[in-house]
């Protein structure tokens, strides 16, 4: 167990946070459960093992931890983790994370084996709710699994782990020879061209939704790397093979998510978000409550491909599925993935291994095409290789020898030993009756015939040995054994100097290597500097990566070489998005990002000429030239404004002001009035009492302001008939109208008969508006006169 995994209960880091209990233990990090004794709240800590803080890749290790933090702290969503803090303890990086209640999607997986479609397209929808919001900044997650999609006690999805998460236009897959995610739900671009994007998150999640709906995943096999290799090469099924009767409209949409080609996903969560309400905006009922009725069990995996070597462990690398135990180190983007480099030698082990020997003991002789291939070429071999088929084209120098090479001489070869049995034959004199006494005799003249005879066939054997030996070097070593690359028509060379092989007219330059019988092949790619057609490079076709071939550079005959000739197509064009002004589209909401992702890498933020908008948002696009729809170099500048959003603006003083002048003062302002009425005793008719902002508040553009204005004083009609009435009477009704009543008895009012009703002195007419409180808000006073 890991030091990091020994940290006692109780122990508080920093001051401030108490560790309660350990939670789980990964590869890279140990998750506990602490009290945030500052903020009284319950968080999760993970703290970097001691082995890996002090091992030779601690950089790559604390790098993830770091970016964990600024990817997550980044994106404001409730499906996402939040990460609240992060620091170092005893040298160790530590993580501050909101604590979820609840388990990951793989233990529900594990549970119910299959869900429901309304469950699935639910977990479905949350997930890529939270994605949507980490693609809008650029962020991809790159590692979205079951493990790391959390399920609270609401049941609500929360996503974890941004460790591997990078900007999308610097993430890369394979780092410190260690495979970044996991095998079942890697998508085909992150295995074969190590490049993580917004599509790459929409695979695995569609894979997910596969597994979630039919028990298991797509593809399934023991070996990693035969994994893999399957998501490379091979289409993922329909969703329908083994949930029979489910919609075809979710097969669809599984199967968009899952295309093995990029461009035909989704762009990013957003755009498949967008898709999903479509879908389910129209799903009958019965679709939603499908289920898978049994788990089938998983299908057997495919044995087609050959055995794949063993990949070295790297000692760092986790032996649990959690995903924070890989660590990211750049590498270069034309490197091939650790899995593809496997497969790629696998194949070349499996096709270049000879015949094994039979069980007898017996030998097999075992023939390449060329015969030099089964032979030793080591510097330590000190025998002479010469070509079966090379000698026996040798012309014969002289009539009277001749030097062949044997086929014993082949099988020697074969087993490591080459020999070249030179046979001479002379010929003779035929011999004659005649010749007979004279050979008794042996005169010095038929002697001397013999020498001469003996010592014309060494010579001539000499001279055979010496040809044959010159032609095995012309063959094997000199001009014969390479081509050498011609001087296109229209390139100038200097003496001298290198001569590379770039901006020549491709169809001139085919016919010259057609002459030469040198073997090609053709490529294309497009440059910024080389015109359409003319080439861009020429590169030995087994080493795209090495310096391009010059004019004049060999190219071997003997090993199989051949040469790749890069033809330019020309300038990439991009065409600016035709939505890209119009205020509802995802383009205009972030137009430079659009551009971008359209192929434009000159765009230019005319920020002098950014304009306050009432009705456009901050960041929307105002104008954009070219126009939209216009398709150029991917490199020609593109100017775009944008729009600052309403503009702000500091509330004015109305209280006091007239109706229609409150309304003039706001409307130069670009606020809107929210007018209500109330009757006022202070305030005359038809003037501002009071408006919801305080003056000198800031405003923006648009904004709304709720304004009272006065009705004027209160009033209530005096009834009628008053006058005769008894005080008791007249007074409750005057009360009960709110006004405050006071009595003038004449004679002592000894008969209680009301003779005159006034209002500040004067006499009230019958039906009559009084006010009914006065300017200081008291009630109006009623005078009575009674008799």
């Amino acid at each position: 167990m890991t030091e990091a995994a020994n940290v006692p209960d109780g122990l508080v880091i920093e001051g401030r946070y108490r560790i309660v209990r350990r939670i789980a233990e990964g590869g890279m990090a140990t998750v506990y459960q602490a009290m945030d004794e500052r903020l009284d709240r319950t968080v999760a800590i993970k703290i970097m093992h001691t082995q890996l803080a002090q091992g030779p890749h601690r950089e790559q290790f604390v790098e993830r931890f770091r970016r964990e933090a600024k990817s997550a702290a980044a994106i404001a969503n409730p499906h996402i983790v939040q990460v609240y803090d992060t620091g170092e303890y005893n040298g160790l990086d530590y993580l501050v994370m909101e604590y979820v209640h609840g388990v990951n999607l793989r233990h529900e997986m594990n549970t119910q084996r299959t869900f429901t479609v309304r469950e699935t397209l639910r977990i479905l929808s949350e997930t890529l709710d939270g994605l949507s919001a980490a693609h809008r900044i650029g962020v991809v997650h790159r590692d979205i699994k079951p493990e790391n999609i959390l399920l609270n006690d609401r049941g609500r999805v929360q996503i974890t782990d941004f460790g591997l998460a990078k900007a999308a236009s610097q993430a890369t897959l394979s780092t410190t020879n260690m495979l970044l995610g996991t095998a079942a739900y890697l998508a085909p671009e992150m295995i074969e061209h190590n490049q993580a994007t917004p599509q790459g998150d929409l695979y695995s999640v569609g894979i997910t939704a596969w597994e979630m709906l039919a028990g298991f995943v797509p593809f399934q096999s023991d070996n990693p790397v035969t994994l893999v290799f399957k998501h490379v090469h091979e289409d993922v099924p329909s969703v329908a093979d083994p949930c029979p009767g489910i919609d075809p409209s979710i097969a669809a949409f599984i199967a968009h998510l899952t295309a093995r080609a990029v461009d035909a996903r989704p762009a990013d969560a957003v755009e498949a978000m967008r898709e999903l309400r479509e879908l389910t905006a129209h799903l009958p009922m019965t679709a939603w409550q499908y289920r898978k009725p049994t788990v089938a069990p998983a299908p057997a995996a495919t044995t087609a491909l050959p055995p794949l070597p063993p990949v070295a462990a790297d000692p760092t690398t986790p032996t649990s599925a959690d995903a924070s135990a890989h660590v990211d180190t750049p590498v270069t983007a034309d490197a091939p993935s650790a899995v593809t480099a496997a497969i790629q030698a696998q194949q070349t082990t499996a096709m270049s291994q000879p015949p094994a020997a039979p069980a007898d003991g017996t030998a097999t002789a075992a023939f390449a095409p060329d015969a030099t291939q089964a032979i030793d070429r080591s510097p330590e071999s000190a025998t002479s290789i010469i070509d079966v088929n090379a000698t026996q084209n040798l012309p014969a120098v002289g009539a009277p020898a001749q030097a062949i090479a044997q086929p014993d001489a082949v099988h020697a070869t074969s087993a490591g030993i080459a020999s070249t049995q030179v046979i001479g034959a002379v010929d003779a004199p035929e011999a004659t009756p005649d010749a007979a006494p004279a050979a008794d005799e042996q005169p010095k003249a038929h002697t001397s015939r013999r020498r001469t005879a003996v010592i014309v066939t060494v010579v001539v054997l000499l001279i055979a040995a010496i040809g044959g030996g010159g032609f095995a070097w012309w063959y094997f070593r000199g001009p014969g054994s390479y081509w050498t690359l011609p001087q296109p028509n229209d390139i100038t060379c200097t003496e001298g100097r290198d001569c590379p092989i770039t901006d020549a007219d491709w169809d001139d330059y085919r016919s010259a290597l057609t002459v030469a019988d040198i073997p090609y092949t053709t490529a294309e790619d497009f440059s910024d500097t080389v015109d359409e057609g003319n080439i861009i490079a020429v590169h030995l076709t087994a080493d795209a990566s090495a310096k391009p071939l010059n004019v004049g550079d060999h190219v071997s005959r003997r090993d199989g070489s051949q040469i790749t000739v890069t033809v330019s197509k020309g300038v990439r064009q991009a065409t600016i998005p035709e939505d890209i002004l119009d205020p509802d589209s995802a383009n205009a909401k972030d137009p430079l990002q659009a551009l971008q992702d359209a192929g434009f890498d000159n765009v230019v933020h005319d920020e002098d000429n950014d304009q306050y908008s009432e009705t456009l948002a901050a960041g929307v696009a105002l104008t954009i030239s070219p126009d939209p729809g216009t398709t150029l170099d991917h490199n020609a500048e593109v100017t775009v404004t944008l729009s600052k959003g309403p503009a702000p603006v500091q509330m004015p003083t109305v209280e006091g002001l007239t109706r229609d002048q409150m309304n003039e003062a706001l409307t130069e302002l670009k606020l809107t009035a929210n007018v209500t009425e109330e009757f006022s005793d202070s305030v005359p008719s038809g003037q501002v009492i009071s408006a919801s902002v305080e003056p000198g508040a800031e405003l923006h553009w648009g904004d709304t302001v709720d304004v009272v204005v006065s009705k004027g004083p209160e009033t209530a009609a005096v009834p009628s008939g008053l006058v005769g009435k008894q005080e008791s009477e007249v007074t409750k009704t005057l009360q009960g109208l709110g006004f405050k009543v006071e009595t003038n008895r004449i004679l002592g009012g000894l008969f209680g008969t009301v003779r005159d009703v006034q209002y500040n002195g004067e006499s009230i007419s019958d039906g009559a508006n009084v006010r009914l409180r006065d300017a200081d808000g008291n009630a109006s006073v009623i005078t009575l006169t009674v008799v």
